[in-house]
């Protein structure tokens, strides 16, 4: 009995040590596994970055669910108010609203790249220098990709009595001086759809009236835009603001002037110039009228000159003809350089800086012979008489089933 109880004795004793162990074993597993929960990173979730200084970030990056700021919306007045409440035109809307925030990103990219250059651009700057900070930011904020995303047209720099189609070529030495009034085009485009819109500046206080007086003209005729409206009524509203507005120079007393020959322009994908032009001058005669789903660029250009341009100067600007057909080309460097032009620009405009990037060499025979073919279209620098001094100011609208939108309005303008 005595010999039994020893055995069950120790029998409890090595259960007991056995079980201590156990819970030994367990605690320092179940310590080990906290540990490893506590070193284990912690996922990350998806933040929106903020924009750098250049702009650097892409928009992408910024609204991080890839829907896009909507512009500025207006109402349609007179006989087109039902068309904000009617549920007909919205469910319209809605089928296009992928279209649409492709522009609103590359409206956003426009904003965003301007904000940059308003602050930046500075006499002593080169003219090189400053189109190539608006490229790179434009670039680096549409995520550049092929003909999917990336530079509308070239940027447009031009400076005083030149209005328009001026950026510098290779080896350009022209420096923004104090006493100059730079307007500055450029464009963004998402799956081809474009934003072009622009700005003047000025750093002598004594050119603000002329600035003010093409922001103005411009946001009459933006007013007066709309669907079933006449392209001569929207020249004839731009007109009438500039008839309010003169600018002392120097002791000397100017009236602006429209420039007579500049027009604003339907926009269609890959394609700056639609087929329609937005006079700004009154009596144009145009009775054509603005339909729904029509985007346009709504610009106007105002001069102390005699209001109207001439072709001048070193050509930097090219696009290639859409409604060319098909030309027998017999210059071998005139079809290789063809098949460059479509593979990276396709109808959108480009320069000669943009040929030079890609790697394009010696190509000045090649891209005359486009021209003269038909196939490549050439825009030379628009000037008016020399002295006189010119400004613009342009946006990108979109006539909505239900209202207008203008796409490229910002904080600025």
């Amino acid at each position: 009995m005595a010999a039994e109880e020893v055995k069950v004795e120790k029998v409890t004793e090595d259960l007991e040590k056995t079980h201590i162990e156990n819970n030994s074993t367990e605690g320092v597993v179940e310590e080990a596994a906290k540990k490893k929960k506590k070193n284990r990173k912690k996922k990350k979730k998806s933040e929106p970055k903020t924009q750098t200084e250049p702009p650097t970030v892409p928009v992408s990056k910024i609204y991080i669910n890839k829907i896009y700021p909507v512009g500025e919306e207006h109402d349609y007045i007179n006989e087109n108010t039902y068309r904000t409440t009617s549920e007909e035109k919205r469910a319209e809307e809605r089928l296009k609203e992928s279209d649409y925030n492709d522009l609103r990103r590359a409206a956003e990219v426009h904003r965003q790249v301007r904000a940059y250059a308003q602050k930046t651009i500075k006499p002593g700057m080169s003219m090189i220098e400053i189109a190539e900070m608006i490229e790179n930011g434009t670039r680096a904020l549409v995520e550049e990709n092929g003909m999917e995303a990336g530079i509308g047209f070239p940027t447009g720099l031009s400076i005083n009595h030149c209005a328009a189609h001026y950026t510098p070529n290779a080896g350009d030495k022209v420096v923004l001086q104090y006493d100059d009034v730079l307007k500055v085009d450029f464009g963004v485009h998402v799956n081809g759809r474009i934003i072009d819109s622009a700005f003047t500046m000025n750093f002598n206080p004594k050119f603000d009236k002329l600035v003010e007086a093409a922001r103005e003209a411009t946001y009459a005729g933006i007013k007066e835009a709309g669907i079933d409206v006449r392209l001569c009524d929207i020249g004839a509203a731009v007109h009438e603001v500039y008839d309010s507005y003169e600018i002392d120079l120097d002791g000397k007393t100017y009236d602006i002037k429209p420039i007579r020959n500049l027009n604003g322009h339907t926009i269609e994908p890959y394609r700056i110039h639609g087929g329609k032009s937005v006079p700004i001058v009154r009596d144009s005669g145009d009775e054509t009228k603005l339909e729904e789903g029509e985007q346009i660029a709504i610009e106007t250009f105002c001069s102390t000159g005699r209001g109207y341009v001439v072709e001048d100067g070193e050509c930097s600007h090219y696009a290639r003809d859409p409604e060319a057909g098909y030309v027998p080309l017999r210059l071998a460097r005139a079809k290789n350089l063809l098949t460059t032009i479509n593979k990276h620009f396709g109808t959108l405009p480009f320069c000669r800086r943009y040929l030079d990037r890609i790697g394009e060499e010696k190509y000045l025979m090649g891209l005359r012979n486009l021209v003269d073919a038909g196939v490549v279209t050439a825009y030379p620098p628009l000037v008016d008489t020399k002295g006189s001094y010119t400004a613009q100011l342009e946006h990108t609208i979109l006539l909505r089933p239900t209202c207008k939108e203008i796409v490229s309005k910002g904080d600025d303008y």
